[in-house]
């Protein structure tokens, strides 16, 4: 084992007073802005910065502290898998440290580690810290394969770490994809263990955002791959007799000859006090820096929607027609025609018996909406094909094809996948985007289906895939192409994209306009994925909490409006096939005063303050937004009666008014920034300066 007391050790700190490499003693001393634990012991070689410190000891086993308090033991981070062997200790070899700056991510600090294990594997980690980007490490592991014989990878392993133990319990965040659609925000229960694959959870159920993270009150860690394209990775999170455990892991199989590397994905890790949101702005930090960022949303992405859905798929052009007065009149924008217009996926003609003239019908029926004094917008699910479309029987060699030649199913239409990368797939979508928008003269689409997040890799000889990977990583590629498409034939289009209950897919975020809750399971849903969606979409980001209906009790609009989401509905008018979602007189008062009441604040517009509230532990639930000096609060609970806490004031006074019933609630400061509430469901709070 290498002589570590005999090496000059180093820490590496980034603070507000500039860059720079102190020896132990210069840490001890208080020289570093980063702040360190004063039990450090002499055999530890780190970096970080002035939130993480993340260091290795002479196994090259790394443990994190937080604000210089360990929140991590020492743990086996990295490792090569080798079926049911595991590499994961190496005797320290040495380490080098060099300052940075990278045109994007700015001024940061990097070090080199790397040892060997007892068989001969060497391993190299490259670990960056940047200043801007505070709690977060960016990491690239290299394995060189010095044993003289050939070695069967299966994967690897990095940013492994159990936070300890917490009397409160844990949190935890996936941005992966489940079929059963479940939360995207739980706890940690006893028993937990989560796979979250960015891969495939079955034939049209994938992808997400690279990012997990877990919490408990006042430390988290959060990981994650920064590649520019999707990868089809694992970010593992279960509970542990010790705390809880997370990790990045790859399981690529290769065979890795004598003298071969093996270097993983680019991945973080983020040590930050807090829920995720703060760690998923890092993560959109970093992926903006390289290009990857929403585009500038379009004012008519923040318009309030009403959709057709309610009438389902039998509808009938005249009930929409009928209904168009009354959705204007309670104080929606636009309407959306969503499913059955068509005659197949795939074809996307248009159905005979309800514009049996075709186009001249569509345009007539676009202009009626126009008329009406609303924005028309049509629902669309490409990159499929049902059996008996002529897609299907003329084009098969569009479809995407497994290892084995068998077609991927898309469950809910019975169609089949289409893959992204074909070049003829992406130019017929193409076309008949530029028929909806240019032709029919619709001003956004509402792209539908839990198919469009993410693919399988594609073995469809016909393609000539380099790879066959290049379909997953190909699709936000696909979505590029329609975006594109889109904007050119109405520069003021909105493309919405709803992947029906999955996790959404970061490398697409760059060609949507909006994101809706993507048929929320709960209001709970609705509020989790909003908080969510605002870290990784930014300041005046189009968020739709989808149609209310779908919300807790059918009415709850106050979990859309608290986190400033747009809102949205599908009531029927005056009858519909479903009674529950006819809109009464009752209802309809109701509507209009939630709508009078989003065009009055616009928090769309607004900055979403999720780093002020733990969304796991803080109870009762609490959102923030921050609009023109004021800041906007939501309280949610089945029943509550007690103190609240109003976080981010300023200086000064603020006046407090519940902004739904006009209730005064009476005048706080930032030291005596506490309210008593009682209420059912939810409570809105307005701070606004006095004076």
């Amino acid at each position: 084992m290498t002589d570590v007391n005999r090496r000059s050790v180093l820490k590496v700190a980034l603070g507000g007073a500039g860059l720079a490499a102190f020896p132990t003693a210069a840490l001890a001393q208080g020289a570093a802005p980063a702040a360190a634990a004063s039990h450090r012991g002499p055999d530890l070689v780190g970096v970080g910065d002035t939130s993480i410190t993340l260091e290795f000891d002479d196994r090259l086993r790394s443990r994190v502290a937080l604000k210089g308090v360990d929140i991590t033991r020492f743990d086996a981070g990295e490792a090569l898998l080798l079926g049911d062997r595991t590499i994961d200790e190496f005797a320290y070899g040495g380490h080098r440290t060099r300052r940075t700056r990278h045109p994007r991510h700015g001024a940061g600090v990097g070090v080199t580690l790397w040892g060997e294990s007892a068989t001969g594997v060497r391993k190299t980690v490259e670990l960056t810290s940047f200043r801007r980007l505070t709690g977060m490490i960016v990491m690239k592991v290299t394995y060189t394969n010095g044993t003289g014989s050939p070695l069967a990878v299966t994967g690897w392993r990095s940013g492994a770490h159990e936070l300890l133990e917490s009397p409160a319990g844990f949190y935890t965040f996936s941005g992966t994809t489940y079929e059963d659609r479940r939360d995207w925000v739980q706890p940690v229960t006893d028993g937990f263990v989560q796979r979250n694959s960015l891969g495939m959870d079955a034939s049209d159920y994938g992808g997400g955002t690279p990012v997990a993270s877990v919490w408990r009150p006042g430390a988290g860690l959060s990981v994650g791959h920064v590649e520019p394209v999707a990868r089809m990775l694992r970010l593992p999170v279960r509970r542990t007799s010790g705390g809880a455990s997370i990790a990045v892991e790859g399981d690529t199989p290769v065979t890795l000859g004598p003298g071969r590397r093996l270097t993983t994905d680019t991945t973080f890790l983020t040590a930050l006090p807090g829920d995720h949101f703060v760690p998923l702005q890092r993560y959109r930090d970093y992926m903006g820096d390289v290009g990857l960022r929403a585009p500038e949303t379009p004012g008519p992405a923040l318009e309030p929607m009403w959709c057709a859905w309610g009438y389902e798929r039998d509808f009938t052009v005249e009930q929409v027609v009928a209904t168009l007065p009354k959705v204007r009149e309670v104080g929606l924008k636009w309407a959306v025609l969503d499913d059955g217009w068509q005659t197949n996926e795939g074809d996307w003609r248009l159905d005979p018996r309800k514009f049996p003239r075709g186009a001249a019908d569509m345009r007539a029926f676009t202009r009626r909406i126009r008329d009406a004094g609303l924005r028309p917008r049509l629902w669309w699910a490409p990159l499929a094909a049902d059996p008996g479309s002529d897609l299907y029987e003329n084009r098969s060699d569009m479809l995407l094809l497994d290892r084995e030649g068998n077609k991927q199913r898309v469950s809910w239409w019975d169609a089949w996948t289409l893959c992204p990368a074909y070049q003829p797939t992406v130019d017929y979508f193409v076309g008949q985007v530029k028929e909806f928008i240019g032709d029919w003269g619709y001003e956004g689409l509402k792209i539908d289906g839990q198919h469009l997040n993410a693919v399988t890799p594609c073995y469809n000889p016909a393609h000539g895939h380099a790879r066959p990977e290049e379909s997953t990583e190909g699709l936000a590629r696909f979505w590029e192409a329609v975006y594109e498409a889109a904007h050119e034939a109405n520069r003021d289009a909105v493309v919405e994209l709803c992947p029906c209950g999955t996790a959404f897919a970061f490398h697409n975020l760059p060609y949507v306009d909006q994101y809706p809750s993507s048929d929320p399971l709960s209001s709970y849903q609705v509020r989790t994925k909003g908080k969510t969606m605002k870290a990784l979409m930014g300041r005046g980001s189009s968020y739709s909490g989808d149609h209310v209906e779908l919300s807790d009790g059918g009415d709850d609009f106050a979990s859309s409006y608290g986190v400033g989401a747009v809102l949205s509905t599908k009531f029927t008018y005056p009858a519909g096939p479903d009674d529950a979602i006819v809109l009464t007189p009752e209802r309809e008062a109701l509507w209009r005063r939630w709508l009078d009441l989003y065009e009055q604040n616009m928090l769309t517009t607004g900055e979403y303050r999720g780093e002020l509230y733990d969304i796991g532990f803080d109870k009762p639930e609490a959102h923030a937004v921050a609009k023109g000096g004021a800041l906007h609060y939501a309280f949610y609970a089945q029943r509550w009666d007690g103190t609240v806490e109003l976080r981010g004031l300023g200086r000064g006074r603020y006046r407090l008014t519940d902004p739904f019933t006009g209730t005064p609630l009476g005048t706080v400061d930032a030291r005596h920034n506490t309210v008593e509430l009682a209420f059912e469901r939810f409570q809105l709070v307005v701070a606004e300066p006095v004076g």
